[in-house]
């Protein structure tokens, strides 16, 4: 596999967090920089995920209404009053 180098600019005061904070794990700045990336990189995707599935849900939502597959707000509590056995569901 090939590496190819990644350069970025930051604030010297963070990099020698960063560089301090590695140091202290006793881990090499690369091998956290690459675990940041692929956690970041893992986020996103999900986040990604997540939000086609919900489209699809709103989309399926939208499709039902259209069809009329729907029940109001008023006929939701009467059956489920009358599962709870409520005697105002009549």
């Amino acid at each position: 596999m090939k590496e190819a180098v990644f350069t970025m600019k930051l604030e010297p005061e963070l990099r020698n967090a960063f560089m301090a904070a590695a140091e202290a794990a006793h881990r090499p700045a690369s091998q956290v920089m690459r675990e940041l990336m692929r956690e970041f990189v893992q986020r996103q995707r999900a986040a990604q995920e997540y939000q086609a599935f919900l489209e699809q849900k709103v989309s399926i939502a939208r499709q039902q209404i259209a069809e009329g597959l729907v029940f109001s707000n008023e006929e939701v509590e009467k059956e489920f009053a009358s599962m709870r056995g409520d005697k105002d569901a009549e």
